[in-house]
């Protein structure tokens, strides 16, 4: 009888973590630097859908400068209580993000329905050159975080920040345009509502995804019960149980498991095909597997002997359990 432990970090970055930091520090500045900007000329114009865009640009600025943060935060190594380091700040920054987007998108909505009543008078020109000046910051601030690893939901969460601002400005622009050519006043109140609808969007899906990582679920596209099902089909094993997947952070799958091998099997062959197996059809290269021999053939074994207080389904071979190896014999193994 005999039991592994399989580790592995298949968390590393097509982008090395500083180049990620430069790409994210590059965005914030452009983004500054336009905010400011933005506001002095959406108080000039009376524009809500200009103002809007330049408070989603707070949130951008705000968006950055947390997942910088955090990207410092979670570089650092494990030690004492923190077994995993401190690598889930990604995961709260990305919580932090969608929740602004949501709220941000709540005080637009509201401020557009008084609009919608009693619409200012809005610069139509002046919206529409300022739109368009934003939406080339823009272009330029996605495509310097597009080329981060956006992997992390942290880095994710600024980009759908930034992304969202870049449809904002484009119905901004649209929306100055029908002033200045029409005077129809609400288009700027409709471009306000369609920036809220998406932010509504892109934080729902920040906080969707945070949660499940906080919640420690099965990383998206990944089903646990064919895991232990393939685990279990596996030549000598007899039973999978004890079956955990979750994401220590965003693109850090971890795994573990209680395996039960035929009798005179080889454990530690069976733990490394497992190991392989898992990495090559999953991506998951963080395993802890306990693997131990069932008992002999006929003796009931009702999963208490191991785990008294199983978690899960009982994954089951189809395949019986085989005699026992003869003296010199082969074992089971790969």
């Amino acid at each position: 009888m005999g039991a592994g432990h399989g580790h592995g970090h298949g968390h590393g970055h097509a982008v090395s973590a500083t180049a990620d930091r430069r790409y994210l520090a590059g965005a914030l500045a452009l983004i500054v630097a336009y905010m400011s900007a933005e506001v002095a000329i959406g108080l000039i114009a009376r524009s809500l859908a200009l103002l809007s865009d330049a408070a989603h640009m707070l949130t951008d600025a705000f968006a950055i400068a947390f997942a910088l943060i955090a990207m410092r935060i979670a570089a650092h190594p494990p030690k004492g209580g923190y077994t995993y380091g401190l690598r889930r700040a990604e995961i709260l920054s990305a919580q932090l993000n969608g929740l602004t987007l949501i709220l941000l998108a709540a005080y637009f909505v509201y401020e557009s329905v008084h609009r919608l009543l009693d619409p200012p008078q809005v610069a139509g020109a002046l919206v529409f050159w300022t739109s368009l000046s934003g939406i080339a910051v823009n272009l330029a601030a996605t495509w310097l975080i597009g080329r981060a690893d956006r992997a992390s939901l942290n880095v994710e969460g600024a980009f759908q920040h930034i992304l969202n601002d870049l449809y904002a400005f484009i119905a901004t622009a649209v929306a100055g345009l029908v002033v200045w050519t029409t005077g129809f006043a609400r288009a700027d109140v409709i471009a306000s509502l369609v920036v809220a609808a998406l932010m509504v969007k892109a934080g729902y899906g920040l906080l969707r995804d945070a949660g499940r990582v906080l919640m420690e679920a099965a990383p998206a596209g990944i089903d646990p019960a064919e895991i232990g099902a393939r685990m279990a089909g596996r030549a000598c094993v007899q039973e999978v149980h004890d079956l955990h997947v979750w994401e220590v952070t965003s693109g850090y799958p971890a795994l573990s498991a209680h395996v039960l091998v035929e009798p005179g099997g080889d454990c530690h062959a069976v733990r490394r095909d497992l190991r392989q197996m898992l990495a090559a059809s999953y991506g998951i290269t963080h395993t802890t597997l306990e693997v131990d021999h069932i008992g002999e053939p006929g003796t009931p074994w009702d999963g208490q002997e191991h785990c008294t207080d199983a978690h899960g389904p009982r994954h089951l071979s189809d395949a019986p359990p085989g005699p026992p190896p003869q003296p010199g014999g082969a074992v089971c193994g790969h």
